[in-house]
């Protein structure tokens, strides 16, 4: 009775006006008429192959725990209701032990974004990329349906200081193989781009676990594991947990199983000298080995080889009928997320530094069935496989490392 005469006394009527007209959340670019552009980011200049200056951290803003030069821009002033509503405690916790941090809002990018906030793997997810407007437009979509994923904190801007105190940061930005271009080139352009922006993403998280998914994943693991400091345990590449999910689902499908109930493995690269396990592959432990003893061989009459091979294909396949691959890539690094904010130690199919494992001596990374946790890759399980599978497996490092070796690093 005391609060509603108090509003409507003309001594407020111009601060609560003001106050409601500026109001604007932190969580959108929205800004007072007329509208401008989003801040200027060094991202794009990388996307677009501009030679730019070496950066440094201070060129993506001050310190940490500062917004963009648009979210500093805005001036916050509270609400008249929202002072009388509240009575102020504490300051909120600004992030989160679980944060989430995606680099880059392309199609991949946002299935990783979808993944883990539809599954509610994460109540903090920052986005980051080169292009305002199309980082603008999902990052106000995601936040338009909040209330529908439990009311996450999601945060969206071109300055990198947006991913501070990160325990996991997923590197999804890159640019696609051109017609006409190398292998080579595609490696060493994408190359750059993680040399550009992956000292000052560690300098603003630097406990945070990088897990890869711009490809070829294994060479530019590679380049972050050096590019960054970081210790090996924590810098993931994506790899063929995917790849491991689709053999899964083929083999599945032609016995007429669940496809989680089908155990199977694809170490080496994430590309076409990839390498399946035959000799692990089983449902409730029993090995299809012991019924079949040639599977996966040539000599199988019953061409179980060919599952193998439509693993390969799959990847271009989908890309052909609808234009790129993300749904299932999203679902696999979100998989690899889950298990890193659980701390949960679950066995998957990634990327790590591999000398030293079945007598690889190059310093390269490929998938191998790890133990994933907290502080990322905690176990490396030492695989007991053929004398066949392994000659395929150096194979597989031998054509990475010949790509790899002409990559730089500084």
């Amino acid at each position: 009775m005391i609060l509603f005469p108090r509003i409507l006394s003309t001594r407020f009527h111009p601060r609560c006006i003001v106050c409601t007209v500026c109001q604007i959340s932190r969580r959108s670019f929205h800004r007072k008429l007329p509208r401008q552009a989003l801040p200027p980011t060094i991202l794009s200049e990388v996307f677009a192959g501009i030679k730019t200056k070496k950066i440094v951290a201070a060129d993506f803003g001050k310190d940490a725990t500062a917004g963009s030069d648009l979210q500093r821009a805005v001036s916050f002033e509270p609400l008249c209701l929202k002072e009388e509503l509240l009575c102020k405690v504490t300051d909120p916790v600004r992030d989160c032990c679980h944060k989430v941090s995606i680099v880059g809002s392309g199609m991949v990018g946002v299935a990783i974004a979808n993944a883990i906030l539809f599954q509610r793997i994460s109540s903090h997810v920052a986005m980051v990329d080169a292009f305002p407007k199309k980082l603008e437009g999902e990052g106000m979509d995601y936040c338009h349906g909040s209330v529908f994923l439990g009311d996450p904190r999601i945060e969206f801007d071109t300055d990198f200081c947006i991913t501070s105190n990160s325990k996991v940061i997923i590197l999804a930005a890159g640019v696609r193989q051109v017609k006409g271009e190398s292998r080579l080139d595609l490696v060493q352009r994408n190359s750059e781009i993680l040399k550009n922006i992956v000292p000052t993403l560690a300098s603003y998280s630097p406990h945070a676990v990088f897990l890869i998914v711009s490809n070829p994943v294994d060479i530019l693991s590679w380049v972050t594991w050096k590019v960054s400091g970081l210790p090996v345990n924590r810098v993931i590449g994506s790899g063929t947990h995917l790849d491991s999910a689709r053999f899964r689902y083929l083999i599945a499908d032609r016995i007429g199983m669940a496809p989680s109930s089908v155990h199977a493995q694809i170490i080496g690269e994430h590309g076409d000298s990839q390498v399946p396990l035959w000799s692990g592959v089983n449902v409730a432990g029993v090995q299809f080995r012991d019924i079949l003893p040639n599977i996966g061989l040539e000599t199988d009459d019953e061409r179980w080889f060919e599952v193998a091979k439509e693993v390969i294909r799959l990847g271009p396949t989908v890309r052909c009928l609808k234009g790129y691959t993300n749904t299932a890539i999203g679902l696999s690094v979100a998989d690899i997320v889950n298990a890193i904010l659980s701390n949960s130690q679950r066995v998957m199919p990634v990327s790590t530094l591999i000398q030293g494992h079945h007598e690889i001596c190059q310093e390269v990374f490929l998938s191998l069935p790890c133990a994933i946790g907290e502080s990322g890759i905690t176990n490396i399980i030492r695989m007991r496989i053929t004398e066949t599978e392994k000659k395929l497996f150096q194979a597989s490092a031998n054509m990475v490392y010949n790509v790899q070796k002409d990559v730089k690093t500084s």
